[in-house]
């Protein structure tokens, strides 16, 4: 028995993404389970462009469009719609393929922006629920103090401060030096393991929790709030009524946003958290799945704006139709009923 077993062995030599020393393993998929995660992922990535895409261009297009809480929506769409442009298409070669075939340079880079764009979605989310705590919680006050130009300074610093940060983790030494005593093993050739990918979960921590838990705490008084409106929205005039039913209607989409982005992260993050304390057991089929779930998110975003903004249909019905071209439709109050 054991005869045949080592027979076996070496009829079915173990695959390796490179012929050379230190090579890691290669996963083989059967040509049918490759072809069908591709087309999945294709369409995944079609989704993430496409309908970010149309956000991006409704809002620039359609002046009614033209406010500060809608400006953060375009900049979280852009972010997206990188991810889906820059990103997906490698991290699906990677994921089927199970080996990076793009050298250190791309690696480094892939992982910059990899992060960056995801960063970026989650300080706007929070910038976002800053911005429907004030609308919902201080009324009066909401259209001076949430101006386009404090939009604006949400938009730079939710760029920059990832921007930054992710640099300084993948550009510098210092996090890497302080790091290498962990690490008694380097990775193998052909998985673009660099340590910033082992340690995502610990090094993210403040920067994905902190955002996360803000966010909780604002729509916990958001809906408190929301609440108590609505009992009185019967006493309000009724241009008053319909623009306190709008912003509750805004607060509880974008409530939904990041209650869909917190399922599609958490798996990941915990993941690579309790991973590095576990000798990283995960199956590699496993993380994939857990790390294109929080790809995932990405495309969720305008799925969930059909579905609860009247004034998104109506952009997308006049841009898939003639009168796209017409004068008079980027003046179209999209928000009349």
């Amino acid at each position: 028995m054991s005869v045949v077993l080592n027979q076996d062995a070496e009829e079915q030599p173990m695959m390796l993404c490179y012929q050379a020393n230190g090579s890691c393993p290669r996963t083989v998929h059967p040509l049918g389970i490759q072809l069908a995660i591709y087309l999945a992922c294709a369409v995944g990535v079609l989704l993430t462009v496409l309908g970010n895409l149309f956000v991006v261009f409704a809002v620039s297009y359609f002046k009614a469009l033209h406010t500060p809480t809608n400006f953060l929506l375009l900049s979280l769409a852009v972010a997206d719609m990188f991810l889906g442009l820059l990103v997906l298409p490698l991290s699906t070669i990677r994921s089927v393929e199970s080996c990076w075939f793009f050298g250190d340079f791309l690696c480094r880079l892939h992982t910059y922006l990899d992060t960056l764009f995801c960063l970026t979605s989650i300080f706007h989310l929070c910038f976002i629920s800053i911005d429907r705590h004030c609308a919902i919680c201080e009324p009066l006050l909401y259209p001076s103090k949430f101006t386009v130009r404090v939009a604006l300074g949400y938009i730079l610093a939710g760029w920059g401060m990832p921007a930054a940060y992710t640099a300084f983790l993948l550009y510098t030494d210092m996090v890497e030096s302080g790091l290498r005593q962990w690490l008694e093993e380097m990775p193998c050739v052909g998985s673009c393991q660099l340590l910033f990918n082992k340690f995502w979960g610990w090094l993210n921590f403040p920067v994905f929790f902190l955002p996360c838990l803000i966010m909780i705490s604002l729509y916990v008084k958001i809906f408190v709030v929301a609440t108590k409106q609505a009992q009185q929205i019967s006493n309000l005039s009724k241009s008053l009524a319909g623009a306190a039913k709008r912003e509750r209607k805004a607060a509880k989409t974008l409530g939904i946003a990041v209650g869909v982005h917190l399922l599609c992260w958490l798996p990941f993050t915990i993941d690579t958290m309790a991973d590095s304390l576990l000798n990283y057991i995960t199956p590699p089929l496993l993380f994939d799945i857990f790390i294109w779930l929080a790809y995932f998110n990405s495309a969720c975003n305008p799925i969930i704006y059909v579905f609860s903004y009247r004034w998104f249909r109506k952009a997308l019905k006049l841009i898939l139709s003639k009168d796209l071209f017409s004068l008079r439709t980027p003046t179209i109050d999209l928000y009349q009923e």
